[in-house]
């Protein structure tokens, strides 16, 4: 029967209109702080598999103190993305180097980075590879009794590990087009057998050094016979000799100085992955930057006693004549096989370390693609890429194009390394470092340009007359600065690779911003997300995947007038309440074997700030679209099919609700607005109305409509 507010054909239209277009994409979803700091994880802990051997190639066998060292500074690094990410939600190096100092120094910031994600999926890919080759010789040699050839061994190990390298890569980028919460789920299995695993390895070891004593001693001096020195600053070989004519004895000294910013510039990649804390913010769920802050923290305690842990006990057990030429590249695997036990428990244990390793190795490949994958989609949705990257996966919604990019560029890494993971280790640090450089340095100059308050500041802060001077935030800087400049100065490798890389994105970042100028007649860039749809019969629960217990309904329909979804979002508690975004978008109703109209630049606009609204709260949202000529009508019939608790409405001044809501022109004050209202649900539900609270929320105020089985008295 149709209802007075619309002619009978109308309503036989409606009840013909059957499709209801579903609006999906990857950033409608979030995680826990177990599954943030697991992600992360996978790549800080992992470093723990080949950091020591890297750092000890490079400084000596006093490596650890100054991983130790890192691993300490990490979370004062950790507190810089903190409060970068309290006040912008992308907050990742590009957004925040933009912000604080223009469009070039954030693209310069973003290729260096680059270099760092492209080098540590390899890195970690082939890590995986060389412990699995190796412990598969170590098999062969105890059962055969005889040792493999050394020649034939490197080779295997060289090949394999590529081969490996590559299988999972490509496993983590079927994962990663399944989107953030498939492959985070993953990182937080890892992670659990990692825990597991390096609480053996760390008893075992521990009752070793209780039963034999040490076999070495941790030095504090770091040794610079293999580091590269073209300007000739160490002079010497160890600290406290002479440098450039002078001399001294003590950490204090110039020798000591310098000594101390080279061997941290070495151990700096042990802090890899930070970057990623940024670029999963977004997708961190309420209480937003409580999560994160528990999610950072986790992360710090794990690396320090796991990386710091392993890196002491390796030298301390492993002999010094067989650790840097049988166990260079798998540390872990020469721990191991050196603990108390008979051969066959600690090849056991060899056997149990090598596949957790390949596992959190494995994670850490996944980490690199997803924090690639984040920093480029934020460089896209500036214009600086074309948004043609940006495009979802027709079925999973995520960035493919972009993921496709990334791993072809780690595969050609893979391959033509050869599976050498000393010279990967030696050239990532170096956008490691300069990521980390650009970062803290505008925060710097944020806390003078953007004085608004924080949620979270670093420490050390102290006023002069007007202005705040970040004393802790300058620290850092000054820290991370001196350690990039050595760096540069003794790390040849990673000097020529880093800047040819940088060089090599740079120019694909500007010349695809000016295409993109071009192509848009110089018009300001506005970023629209990209979307999934599809049609189904009708507005359900299933249809929707809902599967919490209560509903909020929110009707939307501009982008500049969210202020009821904001409400919303602010009162739902995740864990018992869905929020349902509906768009009553007028149009003619569809017929059977109608296609529903494909999103158009308004749309996409509205369902943008959708997303951007879900994103700060860290809530879910399912957004739908309802092409109809009776919006209210629509949105109380999704109510009715819901079972919606409350439904939101916007309105203008006055509170009075916007006339394409309603569906008319003709009802001009509030009370007969909220009558209409509530005689129409009274008829969707054949008399006997289902208690519904209708809110109409307004820019500073707000009317509720208790609708129920009592009849409907509305306000004057």
């Amino acid at each position: 029967m149709a209802t007075p507010e619309t002619p009978p054909a109308a309503g036989r239209a409606l009840a013909r209109a059957a499709q209801v277009i579903v609006i999906s994409s990857a950033m409608f979803t979030f995680i826990g702080y177990w599954r943030t700091a697991a992600v992360v994880l996978c790549d800080l802990a992992s470093t723990a598999y080949y950091i020591g051997g890297i750092v000890e190639n490079a400084i000596g066998p006093a490596a650890p103190w100054f991983i130790l060292a890192v691993m300490l500074f990490s979370y004062a690094v950790r507190s810089v993305y903190i409060e970068s990410c309290s006040m912008f939600v992308r907050g990742g190096v590009y957004r925040v180097v933009k912000e604080a100092m223009g469009s070039f120094p954030a693209k310069l910031s973003v290729s260096a980075l680059m270099f760092d994600y492209v080098l540590t999926g390899p890195i970690s890919g082939v890590s995986a590879g060389q412990y699995l080759i190796s412990l598969g010789l170590e098999a062969f040699s105890h059962i055969t009794g005889r040792p493999t050839d050394p020649a034939t061994a490197a080779a295997w190990k060289a090949w394999g590990s590529v081969a490996v390298g590559c299988l999972v890569t490509l496993y983590f980028f079927r994962q990663n087009l399944l989107g953030i919460h498939e492959s985070s789920g993953k990182a937080l299995k890892i992670m659990i057998a990692t825990t597991v695993m390096g609480a053996v390895l760390l008893a075992w070891c521990g009752i070793t050094l209780l039963a034999g004593g040490a076999r070495n001693s941790v030095p504090l001096a770091p040794n610079f016979h293999q580091t590269p020195d073209p300007l000739g600053f160490l002079g010497g070989t160890e600290v406290g000799e002479s440098v450039c004519g002078l001399s001294g004895t003590g950490w204090l000294s110039l020798i000591g100085f310098l000594g101390l910013f080279i061997a941290l510039g070495h151990s700096i990649l042990a802090m890899s992955g930070e970057e990623t804390l940024a670029q999963v913010y977004r997708e961190v769920e309420s209480p937003k930057l409580g999560n994160f802050k528990k999610a950072a923290f986790i992360v710090f305690v794990y690396s320090l006693l796991f990386t710091g842990g392993i890196s002491f006990l390796a030298v301390l057990l492993i002999p010094d004549e067989v650790r840097m030429k049988d166990y260079a590249d798998n540390l872990v695997g020469g721990l191991a096989m050196n603990v108390a036990g008979p051969p066959e428990a600690r090849l056991l244990l060899h056997a149990i370390v090598v596949v957790v390793g390949v596992l959190i190795l494995a994670g850490a490949v996944n980490t690199a693609i997803v924090g690639s994958n984040g920093v480029l989609n934020r460089v896209a949705e500036d214009g600086v890429l074309s948004d043609w990257f940006l495009r979802p996966h027709p079925k999973y919604g995520t960035t493919y194009r972009v993921l496709v990019l990334v791993v072809g560029l780690q595969l050609c890494t893979i391959v033509v390394s050869r599976g050498n993971v000393l010279t990967l280790g030696q050239a990532y640090a170096f956008g490691v470092v300069w990521s980390f450089v650009f970062k803290t340095l505008a925060m710097v100059v944020l806390r003078f340009k953007d004085p608004r308050p924080r949620q979270f500041k670093v420490p050390l802060n102290f006023r002069v007359g007007k202005y705040e001077v970040p004393v802790g935030l300058s620290l850092i800087f000054l820290v991370l600065l001196a350690s990039a400049v050595m760096n540069v100065l003794t790390k040849e490798t990673a000097t020529k690779w880093g800047l040819g890389f940088t060089a090599g994105f740079m120019i694909l970042f500007l010349a695809s911003e000016r295409s993109n100028r071009r192509s848009g007649a110089q018009s300001p860039h506005e970023h629209l997300e990209q979307f999934n749809e599809h049609a189904v019969q009708e507005v359900t629960s299933e249809a929707l995947g809902l599967t919490r217990s209560r509903l909020k309904l929110v009707a939307v329909r501009s982008a500049h007038h969210l202020a009821m979804l904001d409400k919303a979002l602010a009162e739902a508690d995740p864990g018992t309440t869905g929020v349902v975004v509906i768009y009553a978008k007028l149009s003619p109703p569809l017929g059977d074997g109608v296609p529903p109209p494909a999103l158009n630049a308004h749309d996409r606009q509205l369902l943008t700030a959708v997303v951007e609204r879900a994103e700060r709260a860290g809530k879910e949202v399912r957004p739908v679209l309802v092409p109809t000529n009776h919006p209210l009508r629509a949105i109380l019939t999704a109510a009715k099919a819901l079972r919606a608790e409350e439904v939101f409405l916007g309105a203008w001044r006055n509170l009075y609700v916007a006339d394409v809501m309603l569906g008319t022109s003709a009802w001009h004050s509030r009370g007969g607005q909220l009558r209409r209202i509530g005689e129409l649900w009274c008829r969707l539900q054949a008399g006997r109305p289902a208690p519904l609270t209708v809110r109409i929320v307004g820019p500073d105020r707000e009317v509720r409509l208790d609708l129920g089985a009592a009849p409907v008295a509305a306000p004057a």
